[in-house]
């Protein structure tokens, strides 16, 4: 017969297991309820967002970008659409490597190829479409197409690309495009940074980078609803995109392949204006590169022939070139003088070929001297000895005030980045330049050299073409600037693009004058009148021969001696026409010699073309071009063709006694410098 007492204490231990269980499910129960709460109260917003984005993705849609034109509609840079080989990492069945390897048993996939993906690879997200190949043959794509269902992960997509149809031509005012970096994303603000969702490539330099919001566009977006394996279901929502702004530069194309053309293999920048509207005609950096290199990314091999030459193509000489301006200094110079009265027109100097400065002596390109020189004659013959004695007399200080008016040591405002300064000097600029204290003292003989464009003067052939801009129109030129107009993508709409003036009205017009007249004598009869002794218009200039290589007192400067880049540079500033210009022009030949014989003939070429009313597809002033008559009296003469010169003698404000070297026997050669 059963204990009782032992039923009773079985029955107490089932009850407290069955309250114990009981308990353990309760709090299990509200372990539960609280995490539902937590779930689905607490973090709902939370959660849900992601449910829907698990079942919604957002695709972005890449904007048009914007066409580059020259200012006769002429296409510098354009797009055009092509098939890529892509591939989503995440997707892909078995090991990536081998999948390729596949695949380029049927594609051309080259070892530059796979070296591109892996780099696009390292910056792109797991779920990223990545290009494996650019530019699919239609062969390619109907290859892949049928064996498409064997490669999970790989598809073909259509893409825009970038294309520069003019090649190396104008590369350094255009620029170019290429593979977004990480620099650049961290360049961009939050609204920016949403704006480029997708975007592949971006402006690195030229017009492409300093312009790079105006050409990308809005990008668009597409809201599909996917299935779990992320298949494309329907369309939820989506808004299109807003091409890029189409930009018409200034430069005309034709000039500028003239130009480019009259340089040859040699190095050097030109810079063309129109100094009343400060729009840039030709805009020359030689050697050249080809642009269409950087869009998908450049070759090792391209990379460093670019990159290791001596001759430095992808050095944008315009602005960041910093040379001497040699002689082309003397006419600002004598502006100075004029102005803060250190001397008048029929003030003269007799000249023995050198100027004695201690014990140091100064030459002159002309070993036996000029002669008896006035301002008019100092611009014409190019004398030396009558700017030492110049710049002697009005201090670096001096110089360095009047030359600043002139845009010289200073950024013009050209619309690209990266513009050098250069150097106008100063007794200021020597003592923060230097941080020994020894080199901080401006010493007087330092100043000589600065009065025909020596020393530490370096400046940039854009600041050389703006000071002749403000010189020629007469101390009243707008700041120069690339894009003439920004075209509205939809409506076609042009906008124009307008600098600010600069104005120097508080000189005096008969100085202004004066210095023209003196120019107009240079390409008349002066040291660039071979050059220029023929031409059916009136034009004024300047040559300049900048020292690159000292050369010891007791030496004579020998280029035959010197390895090419020991050699002067070659300068040429000038104008055209003479009373009221449409382009003032800079050019330099690096190692190029005597300016008269390499810089002057480009300025040439380009002045002609302007004058001949081929600017805007021919739409000059019908006054501009010649008659055939005209042009064959100039050729047989040498003259001027009949054309009216304004007077290039000097005048009531000129001693009539003129050097002999300016006379027409004995034209003044082309200034040599000897010494720094």
């Amino acid at each position: 017969m059963a204990n009782p007492g032992n039923n009773d204490k079985d029955m107490h231990q089932f009850r407290n297991r069955i309250v114990a269980l009981g308990a353990f499910v309760l709090v299990c129960f509200l372990i539960l309820l609280a995490r539902f709460i937590w779930l689905q109260v607490v973090r709902y917003d939370s959660y849900a967002a992601k449910a829907e984005d698990n079942r919604v993705t957002i695709v972005p849609t890449m904007p048009e970008r914007g066409l580059i034109l020259d200012r006769n509609g002429e296409v510098l840079a354009n797009n055009y659409s092509a098939y890529t080989l892509e591939v989503t990492p995440a997707k892909v069945e078995g090991k990536l490597a081998d999948v390729i390897d596949r695949l380029a048993t049927f594609i051309d996939i080259s070892e530059l190829d796979r070296k591109r993906f892996k780099k696009r690879m390292e910056e792109a997200k797991r779920y990223d479409s990545v290009i494996l190949k650019a530019k699919l043959t239609d062969s390619e794509v109907a290859r892949f197409i049928v064996q498409r269902f064997r490669f999970p992960g790989v598809d073909v997509q259509a893409r825009t690309f970038r294309q520069y149809p003019m090649g190396a031509v104008a590369a350094h005012a255009i620029g170019y495009i290429s593979r977004m970096s990480q620099r650049d994303i961290e360049g961009l603000d939050e609204d920016e940074a949403q704006n480029y969702i997708g975007t592949t490539h971006y402006g690195k330099e030229g017009i492409e980078k300093s312009y790079e919001k105006v050409l990308h566009g809005i990008t668009g977006y597409e809201k599909m609803e996917v299935s779990a394996s992320g298949r494309a279901v329907r369309l939820l929502e989506s808004r299109p995109t807003v091409p890029g702004s189409n930009i018409v530069l200034s430069i005309d194309i034709g000039l500028q392949k003239v130009v480019e053309q009259a340089f040859g293999n040699r190095r050097g920048a030109l810079v063309a204006l129109d100094p009343s509207t400060g729009e840039v005609l030709a805009y020359v950096s030689k050697p050249t590169f080809d642009p269409n290199l950087f869009v998908d990314g450049i070759d090792h091999q391209n990379w460093e022939a670019l990159n290791n030459s001596p001759n430095r193509p992808l050095l944008n000489r315009p602005i960041r070139g910093a040379y001497p301006p040699g002689s082309t200094y003397k006419p600002y110079m004598a502006m100075a003088a004029l102005e803060l009265k250190y001397r008048t027109p029929e003030q003269g100097i007799s000249d023995p070929g050198y100027f004695q400065f201690g014990d140091h002596r100064f030459r002159d390109d002309a070993k036996n001297g000029h002669g008896y020189v006035n301002m008019y004659t100092s611009i014409v013959a190019s004398c030396d000895t009558y700017y030492y004695i110049l710049a002697r007399d009005m201090g670096v200080d001096v110089i360095h005030d009047f030359m600043q008016q002139f845009g010289f040591g200073q950024k013009t405002g050209i619309d690209l980045q990266g513009e050098r300064v250069g150097v106008l000097p100063s007794k200021e600029w020597k003592r923060k330049t230097y941080k020994k204290e020894s080199q901080q003292e401006w010493y007087s003989g330092e100043t000589i050299s600065l009065g025909i464009g020596q020393g530490y003067n370096t400046f940039t052939p854009m600041q050389m073409a703006f000071a002749m801009a403000l010189l020629s129109n007469n101390g009243v030129a707008a700041r120069p600037h690339l894009v003439k107009e920004i075209e509205d993508p939809v409506t076609h709409e042009r906008t124009p693009v307008t600098t600010e003036v600069v104005k120097l009205d508080h000189m005096k017009q008969a100085h202004f004058d004066f210095i023209k007249r003196a120019m107009v004598g240079v390409a008349r009869g002066g040291t660039a009148r071979k050059v220029f002794g023929g031409t059916y218009y009136s034009t004024g200039g300047k040559t300049g021969t900048a020292q690159v290589f000292t050369v010891a007192q007791d030496r004579s400067y020998k280029s035959y001696y010197l390895s090419e880049f020991k050699r002067d540079h070659g300068l040429y500033i000038a104008f055209a026409p003479a009373d009221k210009p449409r382009i003032a022009v800079a050019v330099i030949v690096e190692n190029g010699g005597f300016g008269a014989d390499c810089a002057a003939p480009i300025a040439r070429r380009a002045m002609d073309y302007v004058m001949a009313g081929r600017i805007d597809g021919g739409s000059g002033s019908a006054s501009a071009a010649p008659s055939k008559a005209k042009v064959k009296k100039a050729a047989a003469t040498g003259g001027d063709g009949g054309d009216k010169a304004p007077s290039d003698s000097p005048g009531n404000d000129q001693p009539q006694q003129q050097p002999a070297a300016a006379g027409p026997a004995a034209a003044p050669k082309e200034e040599k410098k000897q010494e720094k």
